[in-house]
């Protein structure tokens, strides 16, 4: 029977751990150029072209994906195991969230509140000018908490669910999003089509991520109770319908209050209050990311049952 889906997924996720992105000629930046191109050819005012613009590009993306795929397949197990391997290292960026939380929290450790700010700013937009030494380390723990489940869980359930097709059109939408998806006059229209696409397929990841966090919540010293009981009060607070869940489920994890006022391009966006314990120090920095190690391991665990589940009922489709 097939194994190559999980055994790939399974291997894209050590070579993350061990390598972090690619330094040079990610497939990542790549898209992003050509969206940009695109987006000079496509850009109007209005939600159609929008629309458009996103069709084609995840689309393309998909159609990408999928000859990879059946291309793959048809050289044999180790194909699709390697082809699985190389697209879900290439979307993942677990270990280079883990990096740059950890360059501000040693930023921080050395007093170096000036060089934390500008640092902050590879993880989160608000402005950091103004920041103290607290919001900076909330900022890192909220960015933690939602690129684990951004970049490392929705990913992995989208590879689980649709193999190489999936991970792909799952990072184009995700990368379009943080391209295109703010709320900004020039893009409010424009880039509805990739913020709202964004929020759906988020829903179930952002969920499976949250409910992740409370089973993995007893490795750093936490409550599961605590993450649950945050995640049901506190979520709905949140201007975000995926962010919320997960942010409110890391805060109940660690016992930090994370949330607030923050500051994105002179416009001020109040996220409420997640969680009921102190401000996040920068040793909950380190807590932060070791729970989101163990939310990945489950959500690696998630995906390869999944894919397994469907080799067997597919066992000569992807």
């Amino acid at each position: 029977m097939r194994r190559g889906r999980a055994w790939g997924l399974a291997l894209g996720v050590a070579l993350d751990v061990a390598l972090g992105d690619p330094r040079r000629g990610h497939p990542v930046a790549g898209f992003g150029r050509v969206a940009t191109a695109l987006q000079e050819r496509t850009y109007t005012d209005r939600r159609l072209p929008g629309v458009v613009h996103v069709g084609v590009l995840v689309g393309g993306t998909w159609a990408l994906g999928t000859v990879a795929e059946r291309g793959a397949r048809r050289l044999g197990p180790a194909a699709e195991t390697a082809t699985t391997a190389l697209a879900t290292w290439a979307v993942l960026g677990g270990r280079s969230l883990e990096r740059e939380a950890h360059a501000v929290r040693d930023l921080l450790e050395a007093d170096d509140l000036s060089a934390a700010r500008q640092r902050v700013t590879h993880l989160v937009g608000r402005d950091p000018a103004h920041l103290a030494e607290a919001d900076v380390a909330r900022a890192t723990v909220e960015s933690v908490a939602e690129n684990t489940s951004d970049a490392v869980v929705a990913p992995l359930v989208a590879g689980g669910v649709a193999g190489v097709p999936g991970l792909l059109a799952y990072r184009a939408a995700n990368t379009l999003d943080a391209m295109i998806g703010h709320r900004t006059p020039r893009l409010r229209s424009f880039g509805w089509a990739a913020a709202r696409l964004d929020d759906v397929l988020n829903l179930v990841p952002s969920r499976v991520a949250a409910a992740s966090v409370v089973l993995a919540a007893p490795c750093v010293g936490g409550s599961s109770q605590g993450a649950a009981r945050a995640w049901r009060r506190d979520a709905a607070h949140h201007p975000s319908p995926n962010a919320g869940p997960v942010e409110a489920a890391f805060a109940g994890a660690l016992d930090v209050r994370l949330g607030g006022v923050n500051v994105y391009e002179g416009q001020t966006e109040d996220r409420h209050t997640l969680g009921d314990g102190p401000a996040p120090t920068t040793a909950d920095i380190t807590r932060a990311t070791r729970l989101a190690r163990a939310v990945d391991l489950i959500a690696l665990g998630l995906a390869v049952l999944v894919s397994r589940m469907w080799e067997r009922r597919h066992p000569t489709r992807g």
